[in-house]
C-alpha cells in the first residue's frame, strides 16, 4: 500500500533531521503535530542535496548529484520515488503547494557548490544565499500558512530574511571546515586566511540586522509554528553571540558550538516568553 510506504518515507525523514542535527530537530519538535512531518520532510530532502556536495568525497559528486536532480524531477512528476527521501519531500510540495521555482533555485545553489569555491561580488553571495537558505525558509512558510496566500505574501520577507541569518551564521561557525577542507569562501570582500576583527564585525552587523527582519514575522506566525520558529532564532542568536565574543582568530581555528546545557536552558527560557505571550 502506498500509505504504509509513505509513512516509512516519512520515519526516514524524521531520522535523518535527528540524525543530522540535534539542534533543528529539537525545534521541529516544537511546531504542532499538524506541520511536524512536512519540516522533517523538507529537512531531508534539503540535507541529502547538501551531503552530495558536501560529504563524499570519495564518490564522484558530479554523477550524484545529477541522479539526485532527475529523481527528483520523476519524483516531482509522479509523485512518488523509491528514494523515501524524495518520496516525503514530493508529498509536502504538492500538499502545500510549494512553487517549483524556489525548488530549481535550491538546486542551483547546492549545484554551484560543486565547482564554485568563492564569491566575488554582492550579487553572487545574495543569490547564492536566496537559493541556499531563503528559499528554504520560503518553503517551510508554505507548510505554515496552510494555503493562506495573503499570509504568505505578508511574511515572506522576513521569513527570506530569517533563512539568511541562519545561513549566515552558519558560514562563521563553518568557517574552518568550508575554508580549509572545502576551499570554499562565500563572505565577498573578506581575505578568510587573515579574518580580521573588522571584517568579522560587518558580517555580525548584517546578520544581526537579518535577525531583526526576522523576528518582525515571527511574532506574526500562524500558531502552530511560532514557538519552534521562535525556538531555532533563541538558539542561532546564542550562536551568534559566542561568535560576537570569539576572537577572529580563533572562529577560523575551531567550530563554535552551544552546550547542550545551554540548550536546555534556552529551550526553558523560550517556552516561558512562549506562554506568557512575549512573542
Amino acid at each position: 500500500m502506498k500509505s504504509l510506504f509513505d509513512s516509512v518515507s516519512f520515519e526516514c525523514s524524521k531520522l535523518v533531521t535527528k540524525s543530522y542535527s540535534t539542534s533543528f530537530s529539537s525545534a521541529v519538535k516544537m511546531l504542532a503535530p499538524t506541520i511536524r512531518q512536512d519540516i522533517y520532510n523538507i529537512y531531508g530532502f534539503v540535507r541529502f542535496a547538501d551531503e552530495i556536495v558536501d560529504s563524499f568525497h570519495d564518490y564522484n559528486k558530479e554523477d550524484l548529484f545529477e541522479m539526485f536532480q532527475r529523481d527528483l524531477q520523476n519524483a516531482l512528476d509522479n509523485k512518488i520515488s523509491l528514494n523515501p527521501i524524495l518520496n516525503s519531500f514530493q508529498y509536502t510540495v504538492h500538499t502545500h503547494k510549494i512553487p517549483k521555482e524556489l525548488i530549481a533555485a535550491f538546486m542551483k545553489s547546492m549545484k554551484l557548490d560543486l565547482t564554485k569555491k568563492s564569491y566575488l561580488t554582492e550579487n553572487e553571495y545574495n543569490e547564492y544565499i536566496y537559493g541556499s537558505a531563503d528559499v528554504v525558509g520560503l518553503m517551510c512558510l508554505k507548510v505554515f500558512v496552510k494555503g493562506n496566500i495573503d499570509q504568505y505574501n505578508n511574511l515572506k520577507e522576513s521569513a527570506m530574511r530569517l533563512g539568511s541569518a541562519f545561513q549566515k551564521v552558519n558560514f562563521l561557525r563553518d568557517l574552518k571546515a568550508d575554508f580549509e577542507e572545502l576551499d570554499r569562501t562565500y563572505f565577498p570582500n573578506t581575505d578568510l586566511s587573515q579574518l580580521s576583527e573588522s571584517s568579522k564585525k560587518e558580517i555580525i552587523q548584517e546578520i544581526e540586522a537579518d535577525f531583526k527582519a526576522g523576528y518582525e514575522g515571527i511574532v506574526n506566525l500562524p500558531i502552530e509554528a511560532k514557538f519552534g520558529v521562535y525556538t531555532a532564532y533563541v538558539y542561532y542568536k546564542k550562536l551568534l553571540t559566542k561568535l560576537k565574543n570569539t576572537p577572529s582568530s580563533e572562529i577560523k581555528n575551531t567550530r563554535i558550538r552551544v552546550a547542550d546545557y545551554q540548550k536546555v536552558s534556552l529551550l526553558a527560557k523560550c517556552y516561558v516568553s512562549y506562554r506568557l505571550k512575549l512573542i
